[in-house]
């Protein structure tokens, strides 16, 4: 898989950041919340990002 990296809050690695994929696919990078109270599968999981994050990626024209 081809990842690039779209935008980010900051410019260290263990920031949110969202990427693209050669899939056609977003990866978002972010905290795992652990008190939400929903029934996720197995084989799915939950990342918490700021709305700031999208924000910026919309300002960027990114999506």
């Amino acid at each position: 898989m081809q990842v690039t990296k779209l935008v980010s809050t900051c410019d260290l690695k263990d920031c949110p950041t969202i990427y693209a994929t050669d899939r056609g696919t977003f990866l978002v990078q972010g905290e795992t919340p652990t008190d939400h109270g929903l029934r996720i599968p197995a084989h799915e999981t939950l990342v918490e990002i700021p709305m700031d994050l999208l924000k910026k990626a919309v300002a960027d024209g990114l999506v």
